[in-house]
């Protein structure tokens, strides 16, 4: 995934016919951060979305996770509130037997 993310944005950036030096100066990363972005390494998300800005390509990022909303059947079961946080899948019991300490020594 990081090395076709990595592809695009040189492929991009020769589209612009922009050197890598002027991407980095007008991101504000280090040359070889970019060069290390477009061979596919990992980088912060805050500079892939700098590179991406200066590219003209920033505007696909709100497409890779849509906004969410509550669902109006969601709503009506908890009464208008909107969950702030996720509590997770509860664990069904395995054996059927309720927990207990061990109580050996």
């Amino acid at each position: 995934m990081l090395a076709e993310l990595g592809a695009r944005i040189a492929g991009r950036r020769i589209e612009l016919q922009l050197t890598q030096a002027a991407v980095a100066e007008q991101a504000g990363i280090a040359k070889r951060t970019l060069e290390r972005m477009e061979a596919g390494q990992t980088s912060q998300l805050g500079t892939l979305v700098r590179v991406l800005r200066v590219l003209d390509a920033a505007s696909g990022l709100d497409s890779l996770i849509p906004e969410s909303g509550p669902r109006p059947m969601d709503l009506l079961k908890r009464k208008g509130k909107i969950l702030q946080r996720a509590s997770g899948q509860r664990a069904a019991k395995a054996s059927g037997k309720s927990w207990s300490w061990d109580e050996k020594p």
